[in-house]
């Protein structure tokens, strides 16, 4: 299988970065693979606290590869569902790593580009980046990622951006809630260091544990939630790291996260 994908870490950080820049780092069965692969190992690695999500080259992703676009207008129904649930596992082990996943967004995030951004817990973009949900404008429909932005951007703005397919800018992209921060793009690498600085302050099971708890409450009405959440925080103040951190703040220390 080809390297498209590169990955490094230094010291707890992990550096995820899409590695097909002659094609917009468009994503193909072999990225697709590589990425879930990728999260799905992170999820159980212990050493790494959180993960950068980036692409090489021009822009962050230009969206679906135009070879296996072009591959899939010879595919059976069930082919092209095989390929649809492939894409979609490699959203969802993303959107499930319990390490914060950072989205650093340059040039384009187009398509699935766009998905990509939506399953980053931060998203900061570069404020000349470009994003749009284009399916419809392929006669096609973004149907793999919308589970996904649907629950980043709301049913209104999914309605609007889904439907039309246009392009819009990442000053939009922050209204909509798609990203959080826009800063030129001489200053993301400034951005993504204050934004992985402050989640290596916090306790690293209790951020795994607060992800895991928004995808749950997210879903459940309230009287079904109210006993999930009581049990939550109560399994983590009592956790070895819920003491260390509680009993650090009372006596006005850093605490040692382990």
């Amino acid at each position: 299988m080809a390297a498209v994908l590169r990955y490094s870490a230094q010291g707890p950080v992990a550096q995820v970065r899409l590695d097909r820049p002659d094609v917009r780092n468009a994503l193909d069965t072999e990225l697709i693979e590589q990425l879930r692969s990728t999260f799905e190992r992170l999820a159980g690695d212990s050493a790494i606290r959180a993960v950068v999500l980036s692409g090489e080259g021009k822009v962050f992703c230009g969206g679906a590869d135009v070879g296996m676009m072009r591959e899939s207008l010879e595919l059976t129904r069930e082919q092209n569902v095989a390929g649809a649930r492939a894409l979609s596992e490699m959203y969802r082990a993303i959107d499930h790593c319990p390490k914060p996943v950072i989205g650093k967004i340059h040039g384009a995030a187009l398509g699935g580009g766009a998905g990509l951004v939506a399953v980053c817990d931060i998203a900061i973009a570069a404020s000349d980046a470009l994003f749009g949900f284009t399916e419809t404008k392929l006669g096609i429909i973004p149907a793999v990622i919308s589970p996904f932005v649907l629950a980043k951007i709301g049913a209104s703005h999914a309605r609007a951006l889904f439907l039309t397919g246009e392009r819009f800018d990442a000053k939009r992209a922050q209204a909509i809630g798609l990203v959080h921060e826009v800063v030129v793009a001489d200053s993301l690498d400034v951005a993504i260091e204050r934004v992985t600085t402050e989640l290596l302050s916090a306790g690293p099971s209790a951020i795994a544990a607060t992800k895991n708890l928004i995808a749950h409450v997210r879903e459940t009405a309230y009287d079904d939630s109210l006993q999930l959440t009581a049990e939550a925080i109560a399994a983590q103040r009592t956790s070895a790291e819920g003491q260390e951190g509680l009993r650090a703040f009372l006596e006005r220390r850093s605490p040692n996260w382990k």
